[in-house]
């Protein structure tokens, strides 16, 4: 008869998702949290929360959290035009010069912020400096992430 040696189980590393954040700390401090340190953004521009929004629909295909909350989006600027139509400059960066998706990126955010109503012109530059770095990542995206400061 032999004998059998049971398997341990998977280690399981314990990875929150949005949700969970939500219920743990509340919308209004999640808000705070989702918020990266170093963005450049207009925070005061009545368009800014749907662009935000839209750029939060935007996920690095290797890593289970959004391009806003990962720090990627370095600065984002709101251009108002008479004709009530506003054209969107972004300056983003990725967390590698050598990610996969470097092509295709942009043109994800691009097409997210496009979609905003309101929205015209979207260009969206690709830059290396400052080099992404993970303290350049929201709270939020480094409790997904199980990486705590």
């Amino acid at each position: 008869m032999s004998e059998i040696t049971p398997k341990a189980p998977a280690k399981m590393e314990p990875v929150a998702d949005e949700e969970m954040i939500k219920n743990a700390i509340g919308e209004d401090g999640y808000d705070e949290l989702c918020q990266p340190p170093n963005a450049d953004v207009p925070e005061g521009h009545a368009l800014w929360p749907t662009v935000r929004d839209a750029i939060r629909e935007v996920y690095d295909p290797e890593i289970p959290v959004n391009v806003y909350e990962l720090g990627l989006i370095y600065m984002v600027d709101i251009l108002d035009k008479e004709d009530g139509v506003h054209d969107v400059d972004i300056k983003m960066s990725l967390t590698s010069p050598a990610c996969p998706v470097a092509q295709e990126m942009p043109g994800w955010v691009q097409g997210a912020v496009l979609s905003v109503k309101g929205v015209g012109d979207v260009d969206v530059e690709i830059i290396w400096d400052p080099t992404w770095d993970p303290s350049m990542m929201a709270e939020t995206a480094k409790m997904q992430l199980n990486m705590f400061s």
